[in-house]
């Protein structure tokens, strides 16, 4: 859905909306699943393709309303974000990667779909310059492997708990505008 709206927002057709919600979507585990050279997971999988034409087409009917769903939208980014971290991680560690490797493959999963959106749609990508995403990411994943790896929770509890643990972090962050620090001057316009 967050792929729908900001295609929306740059006013494009129906297609391009699909074509941006779907790149949002599924673009972080094509790229995870392309660097671990198996099978794109949703080439496989006609139910999340369906799942995502389904909710573009939902998205674009409730687009006069979609104010109303900025928080909610949050939530689910910031879920989702949790989920594909894990769902990363889990796949480098199936694939016995290092856990730098899986750790990265995590972030590429739950971030780089929105870097592609912004990319498409001739921004510089959110997570380059404003809110903290990646790092949210990072710290999760961190949290998750160092829970699998040291303790005796249940894996189930583990995956929960650094789900939250990321939606925590984003939530917070947004909400006390936490960014990372700029080691530049203050101009706002200049380029390197």
């Amino acid at each position: 859905m967050s792929g729908s709206f900001a295609a929306m927002q740059k006013r494009l057709d129906p297609f391009g909306v699909l074509i941006i919600a779907f790149v949002t979507a599924v673009g972080g585990g094509t790229v995870r699943d392309v660097l671990l050279d198996v099978p794109v997971f949703w080439m496989h999988d006609m139910i999340m393709c369906s799942l995502i034409f389904f909710t573009c087409l939902i998205s674009m009917i409730f687009k006069s309303v979609e104010r109303k769903f900025r928080v909610t939208l949050f939530l689910f980014d910031s879920f989702g974000l949790g989920l594909f971290t894990i769902v990363g991680i889990q796949k480098g560690l199936s694939a016995e990667l290092h856990p730098l490797i899986c750790l990265t493959l995590g972030t590429i999963t739950g971030c780089f779909g929105g870097i592609i959106r912004d990319i498409l749609l001739n921004r510089i990508p959110l997570i380059f310059r404003k809110e903290i995403y990646a790092t949210a990411s990072l710290l999760g994943g961190s949290v998750f492997l160092l829970f699998v790896n040291y303790s005796r929770f249940s894996y189930t509890f583990v995956q929960i708990s650094t789900i939250l643990l990321i939606v925590g972090i984003r939530t917070l962050a947004v909400k006390y505008q936490w960014q990372i620090p700029k080691f530049y001057g203050s101009e706002q316009n200049s380029e390197m």
